[in-house]
């Protein structure tokens, strides 16, 4: 049994995904309900969640799904089939009344966002607990993380200093893709990879810049490149 508050919830969270296809924000929520802070917010989403209502999709902003309505609104969508007066009628309206909502069109996801690289001379990567919230499109499928860019060595290959390299988590890469390689255990860089003569080539895109060549141990793939993003200042 909900409360009328947790009912009217409820049914603008529903609303809403019906009409966009994306989840109210707690401020659209808190003024919808004449709620005095997003406090209030909050606790009626837990509650709805703890019964089951809803539920949160993870890493994701402004991402809730509606599983299921209130028993109250379902007894009222079969009655307003019965209400049409003939069989015929009453098919139409049930399979018409309760609009399917789309799919929660909440395409921004948040990824750990894991300090500075180099795209010139290899710096230490800084590990933190920041997080980059980055369009669901610019990713693809696996786990992913983001590098802040320092320097001008990948210009070439249109990345700049500033720019946030999006990065697919995974130990292995084939010639001439671009990768986040992580040199002796304790610096890591954004470079060109390629296998020469029994050697790792780590290449730059910038004709100043000297190719960098390592032992095969010395150099291991933490990621490759999925995605920029920039932002303008």
């Amino acid at each position: 049994m909900l409360t009328a508050k947790q009912h009217e919830l409820l049914l603008f969270i529903q609303r809403r995904l019906e009409e966009s296809g994306i989840s109210p924000s707690f401020e659209e929520m808190k003024e919808a309900l004449d709620l005095k802070s997003k406090s209030g917010v909050h606790r009626l989403i837990s509650a709805l969640e703890e019964r089951g209502f809803i539920r949160r999709l993870p890493n994701r902003a402004r991402a809730l799904e509606v599983l299921r309505q209130p028993e109250d609104r379902t007894a009222s969508l079969r009655q307003a089939a019965n209400d049409t007066g003939s069989s015929a009628s009453v098919v139409g309206k049930v399979a018409t009344a309760p609009r399917a909502a789309p799919s929660p069109a909440n395409d921004v996801i948040e990824i750990p966002l894991h300090g500075r690289i180099a795209a010139g001379v290899p710096i230490e990567a800084l590990e933190d607990s920041r997080v980059l919230p980055v369009p669901a499109a610019l990713l693809g499928a696996g786990e992913h993380y983001a590098l802040e860019v320092s320097g001008d060595s990948m210009v070439e290959a249109g990345i700049f200093d500033g720019d946030y390299a999006l990065v697919r988590r995974t130990d292995t890469a084939r010639d001439g893709e671009i990768v986040v390689a992580l040199v002796r255990d304790e610096e890591a860089t954004l470079k060109y990879l390629r296998r020469e003569n029994g050697m790792i080539r780590l290449d730059p895109a910038n004709a100043s810049y000297d190719p960098q060549f390592f032992r095969p141990d010395e150099v291991k793939v933490q990621g490759k490149l999925a995605g920029l993003l920039r932002r303008y200042h």
